[in-house]
């Protein structure tokens, strides 16, 4: 573990062995409930704040990230950049376990790509089993591991996430191996959680959200990150705030990239 990730108290120990093997051997791990109530209240309130405060502009910092293949997504509530949007946020890209997990996908050279919210609204969230790297990986040699942070309760009928474990370790990715990756597949599962939790999920292993049948938005944050040498989503250089750098500490502007500023 570099010495960044060790001041934040990051260790491997923090995954037992059994959650280890769970996530390499299936693509994904719930961590368990990591959000206080208390927490989950005010982040809540936080992004109700922000979603008020943009308004019709909300979220659009992601269209300007090349890297982002669905900036606008009909049926969702979305917002950018919440690494410069309050304090609140700080601990979706410093919490050690959760960076433990991470730095078993991606080896100890990551850093954050991007820090966004998204909710699927009643009646819509469904998308096609996919991967969030264009092409297959060779020689487990990940390139992408996101944590999503449930702000609600995940079950079936409200959109949550489903995904394919052990597809992370095939070469085929979902749209050349099924007729049609909106299709449910036979070996899917959904990911059932309480809000607080936190699943980690290797990125190459064939995930996607299911049709929130209620009458509420089904919320989440996704903290995603890459390995050092590869582009960020959110090009934190460019956009990082001074009043930012100057609440976060150096190790948590390292998480960020930004171990130049």
């Amino acid at each position: 573990m570099n010495e960044h990730l060790q001041k934040m108290g990051v260790s491997s120990d923090l995954l037992s062995k059994e959650e280890q093997q769970f996530l390499r051997k299936n693509g994904y791990l719930n961590l368990g409930k990591l959000l206080s109530d208390e927490s989950l209240h005010k982040i809540r309130l936080r992004i109700n704040e922000i979603l008020e405060e943009e308004g019709e502009n909300a979220g659009s910092e992601l269209m300007q990230s090349p890297s982002i293949r669905h900036p606008k997504e009909s049926g969702a509530t979305r917002l950018g950049d919440l690494v410069n949007k309050g304090a609140a946020f700080d601990i979706f890209y410093t919490q050690p376990k959760v960076l433990a997990a991470i730095s078993l996908v991606l080896g100890d050279q990551f850093k954050l790509s991007s820090l966004n919210y998204r909710a699927a609204l009643p009646g819509a969230g469904l998308q096609k089993l996919h991967v969030d790297w264009p092409e297959s990986i060779q020689n487990m040699n990940y390139m992408v591991c996101n944590s999503i942070w449930l702000l609600d309760d995940f079950y079936k009928e409200n959109g949550a996430t489903r995904v394919v474990p052990g597809t992370h370790l095939q070469p085929k990715l979902p749209a050349e191996s099924m007729n049609d990756p909106m299709d449910s597949h036979p070996d899917e599962k959904i990911i059932v959680a309480e809000a607080g939790s936190v699943v980690i999920f290797n990125s190459h292993t064939w995930h996607g959200g299911t049709t929130n049948h209620t009458s509420q938005p089904r919320r989440a944050i996704h903290s995603y990150f890459c390995k050092r040498d590869q582009v960020q989503q959110t090009n934190q250089s460019q956009f990082i705030k001074k009043n930012t750098l100057d609440r976060i500490s150096v190790d948590a502007a390292y998480v960020l990239g930004l171990e130049e500023t």
